[in-house]
């Protein structure tokens, strides 16, 4: 059973890396933050998880911390009807920010699952429900990157970018921005011009 790969990045893939150690290269699933830290011909080191499926075979999902590696096997073997694509899918919206991700798991705040994570509302509640009684116990490093903001405009603001085709993620990260820099008013049409400006950036 392989539980650690270090070597040299010879391919990276839309989902996988190809990692070349002791003269052999393994194809490693990892999450797309992952992905874009790798560069081809560098040297990198990974903790592996094997997944063994009837149709392809032996899989393996590379991660670069025992934290992320312990995550994918919460989402894998508590929430029903998850597998290894699906938990790896998980976590690479997990990563958007762990511990803000841990906080809203542990408040069951869904609207921070499906505003920020980009979790569907109905997949954010199966999450709280298979974990919430799991993650108190569950250290993650680092600090919040989530900072939460509530106007009287908020939803109506979200719901006209989201109109226009942004992502509720996007949305609210264009309004963070304009939070954090006093560009707010309280005119809804000057807002969403504003708000229109750092999505187009």
């Amino acid at each position: 059973m392989i539980a650690f790969l270090k070597g040299e990045i010879i391919d990276i893939r839309e989902t996988s890396a190809v990692v070349l150690a002791g003269g052999v290269g393994y194809e490693v699933n990892m999450p797309s933050a992952t992905l874009n830290t790798l560069e081809n011909g560098g040297e990198a080191s990974f903790y592996i998880t094997e997944s063994l499926s009837p149709y392809d075979g032996t899989s393996l999902y590379g991660f670069l911390s025992k934290e992320e590696q312990n995550l994918f096997l919460l989402f894998k073997e508590s929430i029903p009807n998850t597998g290894p694509k699906k938990a790896l899918e998980f976590l690479t919206k997990a990563l958007r920010s762990l511990p803000d991700f841990h906080n809203a798991i542990v408040t069951q705040d869904v609207k921070i699952l499906t505003s920020i994570f980009g979790f569907t509302a109905k997949t954010a509640q199966k999450i709280i429900d298979a974990l919430k009684g799991k993650m108190d116990s569950f250290t993650v490093q680092g600090e919040s990157k989530i900072k939460t903001i509530e106007t009287p405009y908020m939803s109506e603001l979200l719901a006209a970018l989201s109109a226009l085709g942004y992502s509720a993620a996007e949305a609210r990260r264009a309004i963070e921005k304009l939070h954090n820099e006093g560009g707010l008013s309280a005119d809804m049409e000057t807002n969403i011009k504003s708000a229109l400006r750092v999505l187009r950036k």
